[in-house]
């Protein structure tokens, strides 16, 4: 439930907080060339708080419905204007005037990004190294000679020293559609270029939760001894008799040999009984516990409720920090914005062409489990959620869409080369065909989140 309660509230947080940002724009530049605005909504629906401020009296609230938000500006095209208003009217602006405020929101976006990508490498961000663990046999890591133990250096053209980082540039390499160059270490120091290739498995690589398994690799994770450390309270553990001290030794007659192996057999089993046999004072005891399951990125796992702990300095060696200055993070956050607003465009160019799958379209479900996963990981990674949310949130703004900001720039420009504006039945098919378009768009996405979930 405290899970649950954490997604929801962090995603209320993050999407109230990027919406302000956004409308924000849009009422930035709208007050800084002349424009009245009548209203600044954070959300939509009924207002549960209001407050009116300013020789205009804009009126500034919070609605019911807290996934959007908009700013309301003085237009003719939607009510009579007193004439002495008429020159602050939107609609009687200059076309490059109107298209700069359409333009603020998604810009705000991509400003705000730079700021939680500087912010995340100030603090330092956590991370592991991108070090190869098991290989599949015949598969696209095997054939290019990959091996556990090593450790990625350089993926195409960017250097990695983190998984988050080596994942971005191997999709940055697979929408390539060409051989993947990788540079990595072995664990005698001895450093080699392999080619992955990757060409026509775009689809395959890139459809959520499929990457390692396509290339066939699994991170390495370090062995430690199986033995139970703490109890969760109410948990399937405890209710099975587990003790702080077990060691366990086989579930359902498969061996445990270390704790990745424990983690691993439980997580398969969600809401399965098994046979746990472990070790206590010297004894073997078998023990009957009814697993409960927990939601990891979208599909149920099992749990268990046991703390094994990794011994002192184990993890060390594997562990990875991005950490720089206050004005070298300026550079490094401008880059990673600029390097995943590239990926986030070109994923959605494929996944209109069809070369990418559709189901990574993610709608409001999966985005508060992400938020709930980003928030429980600390500072850091909330920060680096926030600033890929509002890329995506910019980039989609963009869109050649009527009801979005691209689609209102659209109109705009054709305006410019008209020389008088859209008909009233031209807008209302363009408007009709966008609410289309974000209903289908919806669609998949909420069908997504379900099949994440059921699936």
């Amino acid at each position: 439930m405290s899970t649950v309660l954490t997604s929801i509230f962090a995603f209320v947080l993050a999407i109230g907080l990027l919406v302000a940002v956004h409308e924000y724009g849009h009422y930035l530049i709208a007050r800084l060339i002349g424009v009245k605005v009548l209203r600044f909504s954070i959300g939509f629906g009924r207002p549960i708080w209001l407050r009116r401020w300013g020789t205009d009296q804009t009126e500034y609230c919070v609605s019911a419905v807290p996934l959007g938000g908009y700013v309301k500006l003085l237009d003719e095209r939607e009510g009579n204007v007193d004439p002495v208003d008429l020159p602050r009217a939107f609609n009687r602006q200059p076309i490059p005037k109107r298209i700069a405020v359409l333009v603020a929101g998604p810009l705000m976006n991509f400003v705000f990004a730079v700021f939680a990508y500087w912010a995340m490498f100030v603090i330092g961000v956590p991370g592991a190294q991108p070090i190869i663990g098991d290989v599949t046999e015949g598969s696209i890591a095997a054939n290019a000679g990959l091996g556990e133990g090593d450790r990625m250096l350089r993926v195409g053209e960017h250097p990695v020293t983190t998984w988050e980082g080596a994942i971005l540039a191997m999709l940055d390499s697979i929408l390539a559609d060409g051989d993947m160059a990788m540079q990595v270490v072995d664990q005698q120091g001895d450093r080699r270029t392999v080619w992955l290739d990757v060409e026509g498995k775009v689809t395959e690589l890139t459809e959520p939760g499929k990457l390692f398994s396509g290339l066939g690799i699994t991170p390495w994770a370090p062995p430690w001894t199986p033995l139970v450390t703490a109890v969760q309270a109410g948990s399937p553990a405890e209710a099975a008799g587990l003790l702080p001290g077990d060691l366990i030794l086989r579930l359902d007659g498969e061996p445990v040999e270390n704790g990745a192996d424990w983690v691993r057999l439980v997580q398969t089993k969600p809401e399965q009984s098994v046979q746990i046999v472990v070790e206590r004072g010297g004894v073997e005891l078998q023990l009957i516990a009814g697993l409960g399951s927990k939601l990891v990125e979208g599909k149920p796992v099992g749990w268990i409720g046991t703390t094994t702990t990794v011994p002192p300095g184990v993890l060390d060696s594997y562990r990875a920090e991005q950490r720089y200055s206050v004005s070298e993070s300026v550079g490094v956050a401008l880059k990673r914005t600029w390097s995943m607003s590239a990926l986030t465009v070109r994923m959605l160019a494929r996944m209109i062409t069809g070369e990418v799958s559709i189901k990574n379209v993610s709608g409001p479900i999966s985005i508060a489990q992400y938020a709930g996963y980003a928030a429980s990981g600390g500072l850091a990674s909330f920060l680096s959620f926030l600033a890929i949310v509002s890329i995506s949130l910019g980039i989609l703004n963009l869109l050649p869409i009527p009801m979005l900001d691209g689609g209102q720039i659209v109109y705009q420009v054709l305006e410019a080369f008209k020389g008088s504006p859209l008909s009233e039945r031209a807008q209302l098919i363009g408007q009709q065909i966008g609410i289309v378009m974000l209903v289908l768009l919806m669609s998949f996405a909420f069908y997504n989140d379900l099949a994440r979930i059921f699936n």
